[in-house]
């Protein structure tokens, strides 16, 4: 078996595990709950990740990955190369378009935690606020571009982080505001491996 340190609430943690679902290897993997956060570190993580960041993924042979990019990236080519193709532009776009969902969970991670702050940067959540909306228009206009491959390492990141945006910040209205995402989110969220991996406050 491989060890996953794993946090429910993670997207991150959720994007390798609903990777490892869709590949067929969910069952090779054991999770761990490790909880971290940036003044929060946990001894049992250091010595797999001296970074203190989930998700770390120990394999087998006692050989540690880290970054949920890489992880997938390893799982998909046990798998055979099905979520990131292995050559040539198709390769190119699905990776700016992963980049456009992870650099998406990166930013609503950052967001929660000025947000929490007391007080907040105004100018910080003003940068946010116009990141949000060129980050949501941008999704919208290509989700329908998007959907018209097979299901891969974008796809997740993007319809994890239209999740996250439900659990974390119901109040920024943002299905109201990107309709074609959130459509296309709603389907894609019926899929197994998203029902199998749901993010909970736990």
């Amino acid at each position: 078996m491989m060890k996953l340190h794993w946090s429910p609430r993670s997207p991150f943690v959720r994007k390798v595990m609903v990777a490892a679902h869709e590949l067929g290897l969910a069952d090779r993997i054991q999770t761990t709950r490790t909880l971290v956060g940036a003044a929060i570190v946990a001894p049992q993580l250091l010595p797999d990740n001296p970074l203190n960041k989930i998700p770390t993924l120990v394999l087998e042979d006692g050989t540690v990955l880290y970054d949920s990019y890489v992880i997938i990236e390893y799982l998909d080519s046990l798998a055979g190369g099905r979520l990131i193709p292995r050559e040539g532009p198709a390769r190119f776009t699905e990776l700016r378009r992963h980049a456009l969902g992870n650099g998406f969970l990166d930013m609503l991670i950052q967001y929660r935690m000025e947000r929490e702050r007391t007080p907040p940067s105004q100018p910080m959540m003003d940068a946010f606020a116009k990141k949000f909306d060129s980050t949501l228009t941008a999704i919208d206009q290509e989700i329908e571009a998007i959907n018209a491959d097979p299901p891969g390492i974008a796809q997740i990141s993007l319809a994890i982080a239209g999740d996250y945006l439900d659990f974390r910040f119901a109040d920024l209205g943002w299905r109201e505001r990107a309709p074609r995402y959130s459509a296309w989110q709603e389907r894609f969220r019926q899929r197994p491996s998203m029902v199998a991996t749901p993010v909970v406050d736990g």
